[in-house]
């Protein structure tokens, strides 16, 4: 991903919360190269961008996981944005977003720790719910499935976070791209205002 320092996200607490909020993430490697859709969370005992997951184990093997560096795609909120909006220009459409790219090599984790991956994925999942599933309310049954699935940890060697939100536009046009966007994205509306 293009590098720009205008566009820019590199707080840790921002990079965080990015994961936290849009956890179903990309893992991309170059055995092929491979891809897959999986769940992805904020690593609890890490304060920076570590993340833990799991996928099935043969996309584990397919990746080779463990074994070479991955690609860790996170996309927040994102959106089409119509140069009618500005009342001004000329200007063309664009696309705004925000987006992590987490590189590193993945620690493939044991049958213990995959387990505390998986339950930690869907306390954090449940977590808003008013009566939030636990995991040992099956657990007989999901640990039975536990062995077809493979945890990891990546603590990024590298972190490539954007956040491409018409900063390069005049406060009154990013304004009116806002109050479109109400309308029309309401999440990338908030994430333009910064929340």
């Amino acid at each position: 991903m293009l590098e720009q320092p205008m566009y820019a996200l590199d707080d840790p607490a921002a990079l965080r919360a990015l994961v936290a909020a849009h956890g179903w993430a990309l893992l991309v490697s170059d055995g092929g190269p491979v891809v897959s859709h999986l769940p992805i969370i904020p690593d609890p005992a890490d304060p920076g961008a570590a993340v833990l997951g799991h996928l099935a184990r043969e996309d584990a093997e397919l990746h080779g996981l463990g074994e070479r560096p991955v690609v860790i795609v996170v996309q927040g909120p994102h959106g089409y944005v119509s140069p009618t909006w500005y009342e001004a220009g000329p200007y063309v459409p664009t696309w705004n977003f925000v987006t992590v790219h987490l590189h590193g090599t993945p620690e493939v984790l044991g049958p213990e720790e995959t387990w505390q991956v998986l339950s930690g994925t869907v306390d954090h999942f449940e977590a808003g719910r008013p009566e939030p599933f636990r995991m040992g309310e099956v657990e007989e049954y999901a640990r039975r499935l536990a062995p077809a699935v493979t945890g990891f940890r990546l603590v990024p060697t590298r972190v490539v976070g954007k956040a491409k939100l018409s900063q390069d536009k005049p406060a009154e046009i990013v304004e009116r791209v806002i109050g479109a966007l109400d309308a029309e994205n309401p999440p990338l509306a908030r994430a333009m205002r910064g929340g």
